[in-house]
């Protein structure tokens, strides 16, 4: 190793690997490489969205580096949970279960790859560690035991090979291979989970319900960025808006720990909010408080009741956490007004007319704040609509791209800006007769995903458009990682027939066509109206050979969806792939879909 190309760091290191790998072979060497490369796709999505990344893969192990100790834990802990919900399905002794371990110390990194002490020790752990659990050095317990809630099981001083001193180990309690996997949205072992529920309008005018709406999205993502929490996404708990609730039922449906409700009360340029903290198992009211002040001084009262929150559920939080949090989406309260009021026109089934207005919303809100970046986003996802649903045209392409653009420009650290603005780089492109008049920008698009990925993985905008994207680039595995933890955050999505046929997208990709079609019916089940679904189950039907079978899923199709053809779908749908999207034009017209 010549040393003068060496660098040497601080790093979390986490060393995973197979148990039983020779004995899966022997019993079904193609099987096992089949799971082992699913495992593999799972961990890099997992360590890329934990801002981390994969050094190396050698046989059946891995190897991963972060630069955040608390990171690597929680990716640990993810990968587990989610290899567990695999094997679920799977007969016992087909089960593949990881051993994990996690240190942090001083690594030595070259061309080829990292080495020290600080991997050494990372991969004794892992060999000490249960079948589906997890082993970390005392110095991992110290950093993560005050921001993680995790228990730790003390194993004591272990000697291992060609370390010299003792190495003092814990294992991280409840991370080892059950029986039946449990429900991931139920599981409270990285950190607790928390639902804003409907904030209740107190104004006396119906068409202030908005602003109240409005209110909880903001506090939604404010928690969230903490990363003290995992938020459920504001889709699931406005399934409650409106109805008279039982607080323990709600947390079990939810799958969460703590609930906070309350009220928004606007008159004249005043405002008034109170807000509330309960457990959800006990009822108990952990924290109450009221807020007044000016109608524009609306942002610093949002961040007053998510510091409060933070303080109330977990004393320990670091200030500085809580200033990630404080993003203004804009400095002016008229144009955050005209953005709320623009949001109706990216809903699922919105109309032209809606559409219509939201632009012109958009419109009025830059007027008053040329930089709102956020607006910005929400203008290009409204032209990308309009584009999908057959409405837009080639101007309608350039001007969202146009504005995602700008959006990018003028904000990077907004997570959500980033996944509209990445959204809209992906899926805005145009093609005339077969040939590209606008690109779809791929790799730009990667790139602000990726960004609003490294600062948050718990809002559902941004895990599920990671997903679309992933899939539009041929990264069937990866979608599937993020769509589903899209899933998780959000149990009681009202779009779940989207989400699951993107999941079905992702089984085409990687040619799993049997999971892609048990997925498409999925799907279909949860909205039998959804032209997607359809659209997927067909392609499923038609990569199979059931010609026969694919040709009704085209009727069915055309019923929900009397309009769709192949040209215009294939004009504006962003796919990668161009071998792919020949043979899914190919397969949609010999099923029988209008060319």
């Amino acid at each position: 190793m010549d040393r003068s190309d060496v660098e040497r760091r601080l790093a979390a290191v986490m060393a995973a690997d197979v148990v039983g790998y020779s004995r899966l072979m022997q019993q079904d060497d193609q099987a096992t490489l089949r799971a082992l490369t699913e495992r593999r796709a799972l961990f890099a999505a997992q360590v890329q969205a934990s801002g981390g990344r994969i050094v190396n893969t050698p046989g059946d192990s891995v190897l991963a580096e972060f630069a955040a100790v608390v990171n690597a834990v929680q990716c640990a802990v993810s990968v587990q949970r989610l290899i567990e919900e695999a094997n679920a399905a799977l007969p016992e002794p087909r089960r593949m279960h990881y051993r994990i371990g996690v240190n942090v110390g001083d690594v030595l990194l070259d061309s080829t790859g990292i080495y020290g002490d600080g991997v050494n020790i990372a991969a004794r752990l892992e060999a000490l560690a249960p079948a589906g659990g997890i082993c970390v050095s005392q110095t991992v317990r110290d950093q993560v035991r005050s921001r993680l809630a995790l228990d730790f099981e003390d194993m004591g001083e272990q000697t291992v090979k060609n370390i010299v001193e003792p190495v003092h180990v814990y294992r991280i309690a409840g991370q080892a291979a059950p029986a039946v996997a449990m429900p991931a949205a139920l599981s409270h072992a990285e950190r607790p989970w928390i639902a804003v529920l409907p904030f209740a309008n107190m104004s006396g005018d119906p068409g202030q319900e908005y602003f109240a709406d409005g209110m909880v999205e903001e506090i939604t993502t404010a928690l969230a960025r903490t990363e003290q929490f995992y938020v459920i996404a504001r889709n699931s708990s406005f399934v409650y808006k409106g109805r008279a609730i039982d607080i323990k039922q709600v947390g079990r449906e939810l799958g969460v720990r703590y609930l906070l409700e309350g009220s928004v009360r606007k008159a004249g340029d005043r405002i008034r909010i109170t807000g509330q903290l309960i457990e959800a198992e006990s009822g108990a009211h952990l924290w109450a408080d009221r807020f007044e002040g000016a109608l524009e001084a609306v942002f610093e009262l949002q961040d007053r009741i998510t510091e409060s929150v933070v303080w109330a559920i977990t004393p320990s939080v670091q200030r500085a956490e809580i200033e990630r949090s404080r993003v203004k989406p804009t400095g002016s309260l008229q144009a955050y007004d005209f953005f709320l009021r623009a949001l109706p026109g990216i809903m699922p089934g919105a109309s032209k007319a809606q559409k219509d207005e939201a632009s012109a919303f958009i419109d009025r809100a830059l007027e008053v704040d040329p930089k709102y970046a956020m607006a910005k986003g929400l203008g290009a996802l409204v032209c990308l609509h309009r584009v999908i649903d057959g409405q837009g045209d080639a101007q309608d392409v350039k001007t969202g791209l146009r504005l995602a653009d700008e959006a990018l420009a003028d904000h990077q650290d907004n997570p959500v800006t980033l996944a509209f603005a990445a959204w809209a780089l992906a899926t805005l492109g145009y093609r005339v007769m077969g040939v590209t008049v606008i690109g779809f920008r791929y790799d730009d698009a990667l790139r602000a995903i990726d960004r609003a990925l490294s600062l948050t993985t718990h809002l559902v905008p941004v895990s599920y458009v990671a997903g679309l994207i992933r899939l539009s680039v041929g990264e069937g595995d990866a979608a599937i990682a993020h769509l589903e933890r899209a899933m998780r955050l959000s149990p009681l999505e009202p779009r779940k027939s989207a989400f699951i046929a993107a999941v079905a997208a992702g089984h085409i990709v990687c040619g799993r066509y049997q999971e892609g079609l048990a997925a498409a019916e999925r799907a279909i089940s949860e909205n039998p109206n959804f032209a997607s679904a359809h659209r997927t189950k067909l392609l499923a039907l038609g990569f199979l050979g059931k010609n026969s079978e694919a040709k009704q899923a085209a009727a069915r199709l055309l019923e929900v969806a009397p309009e769709f053809n192949v040209s215009r779908y294939l004009s504006v749908t962003p796919i990668k792939d161009s071998k792919l999207r020949k043979k899914v034009g190919a397969l949609l017209r010999a099923a029988g879909v209008p060319a």
